[in-house]
């Protein structure tokens, strides 16, 4: 299968490693992976703060630079909802919709693709280390992920899974959320972050890098040891450096 990659601006600006890992797993399992390097912003912050005119101008230059894509997948539960969810209602009643809605069907965040399309759960991944998982609202929420990031986790050899009480509350961020409400935010994070914590666990791992930043932001601030990972970086961890 040829799989285009979709790379969220979070990824792109401040975790590229999350992108490189991503491609990496995806090799593993015997793919081959592009990058469409004219992909911009899925548009979600203007989507989210009322601007939709705004943000269909960036939907349809998106159903322009993946036509033709065998499948897209992307290593974030937020930005792939923005595709499946809700381009097709920003772009219903328009020239547009049947695309949109074809692109959401081939449209998958990275855990979902695995489990659910490829009906793999086993890497061949190692980490002997103890990690919390962190549902993002959108993947969890708007794509109905939950157990499958799971189950890749626990075939990781040598990874303990540890839940937290905490595990389906939002960390706070929400993009926008985070600007125009930051005590609200910030209050949010410290529930959701002192819940990891307490956990004892070495990471806190998410399908979301927007979530990982803001609750690693707390954890560093706070002087907590926990630090976080997305899960293509934990599926990566002891694959062959030449994949």
């Amino acid at each position: 299968m040829r799989i285009s990659l979709f790379i969220p601006c979070f990824v792109d600006q401040l975790a590229p490693q999350v992108g490189l890992a991503t491609v990496k797993v995806l090799k593993k399992l015997g793919h081959d992976v592009e990058f469409r390097a004219e992909q911009t912003c899925c548009g979600q912050p203007s989507y989210n703060s009322g601007q939709w005119e705004v943000a269909r101008e960036g939907a349809i230059r998106a159903l322009k630079i993946f036509r033709g894509a065998e499948v897209v997948v992307g290593p974030s539960g937020s930005c792939v909802a923005m595709i499946k969810k809700f381009y097709p209602d920003l772009l219903k009643d328009t020239p547009h919709a049947a695309e949109a809605k074809e692109l959401a069907q081939r449209t998958f965040e990275f855990s979902e693709f695995i489990v659910r399309q490829l009906g793999v759960t086993d890497i061949g991944a190692t980490l002997n280390k103890k990690v919390t998982y962190h549902d993002g609202c959108h993947a969890m929420r708007e794509l109905r992920l939950k157990e499958e990031p799971r189950q890749l986790l626990r075939a990781v050899r040598g990874l303990e899974l540890i839940e937290t009480e905490e595990s389906e509350s939002c960390c706070g961020f929400g993009g926008l959320f985070s600007v125009k409400f930051p005590m609200i935010s910030t209050a949010m994070v410290q529930v959701k972050g002192g819940a990891l914590a307490r956990t004892g666990a070495d990471y806190v791992v998410s399908s979301d890098p927007s979530c990982l930043l803001q609750i690693g932001g707390w954890l560093t601030r706070e002087g907590k040891p926990i630090r976080p990972m997305h899960i293509a970086e934990v599926l990566a961890e002891g694959l062959p450096a030449n994949v």
